[in-house]
């Protein structure tokens, strides 16, 4: 067993509101997405019709007006982009269970991004007991890894140090993301969560968002915290869900 400092649990009530919060931002992410999508199409259609009738205007004329149509149509590219995620964002949390190998999640990973960590000098380490098959989405636990593992990868400098560690707990599984980084401001540990916010400069600062919808769609959680010995500690509890369930 190994321990981890000052990860606080957070109180039920404290981890109900935080619920009724993501549920709230959720919707409210949903909803902005398809308020904005229906003129969006809109736009874009009228757009093309345009272009078609540009197709019969003097040749100079269209030559000028080329850039300023290729940066409306880039900018109409990037709205629908940021629509998209922010459906994304408002269901991240369907899964799709099936009998699933939690070491062969990590595995992945780590293959996945064992390059970008070598290509910063960080070293990448994994320790997994071996453990049951359990009912989760192997996609979903994947993409919520990648997320922890990238946050970690991106905080620590040259030199530094990730570690993935996994062991099983009365019924549960225990998975730490771990890094020898600066570690989280204490201020900002109740807001590492929320969409958009970030402490880094690579990022868009959604990654850990998803990555705790994801842990919570499998009836999981998601907690931060700082070692005493420096860095920061990601851990997520899971449920050993039968079969049967």
């Amino acid at each position: 067993m190994f321990a981890v400092e000052r990860a606080i649990p957070k109180p039920p009530a404290v981890e109900a509101a935080l619920a009724e919060k993501r549920d709230l931002l959720a919707r409210l992410l949903g909803r902005l997405a398809h308020e904005i999508r229906n003129p969006l199409s809109s736009v874009d259609i009228h757009f093309q019709l345009l272009e078609e009738d540009l197709l019969g205007v003097e040749p100079d004329l269209l030559q000028k007006l080329s850039p300023r149509l290729e940066l409306i149509q880039g900018e109409l590219h990037r709205l629908k982009t940021i629509v998209e995620r922010f459906l994304r964002l408002a269901s991240p949390s369907a899964i799709d269970p099936e009998l699933t190998h939690l070491e062969k999640v990590v595995g992945r990973v780590c293959e996945l991004l064992r390059p970008e960590a070598e290509s910063r000098g960080v070293q990448l380490l994994a320790t997994v007991e071996p453990s049951p098959e359990f009912m989760a989405d192997p996609v979903r636990l994947m993409q919520a890894l990648l997320n922890l593992v990238i946050n970690a990868i991106q905080a620590v400098g040259k030199g530094g140090r990730v570690e993935i560690r996994v062991v099983k707990e009365a019924g549960r599984m225990r998975l730490e993301v771990l890094d020898d980084g600066p570690g989280i401001p204490p201020e900002k540990l109740g807001s590492i969560f929320e969409p958009y916010f970030t402490t880094k400069a690579e990022g868009h600062g959604l990654g850990l968002w998803i990555a705790q919808q994801i842990i919570v769609a499998h009836r999981g959680t998601l907690e931060a915290g700082n070692r005493e010995t420096g860095g920061a500690v990601f851990i997520v509890m899971l449920p050993l869900r039968d079969p049967a369930q």
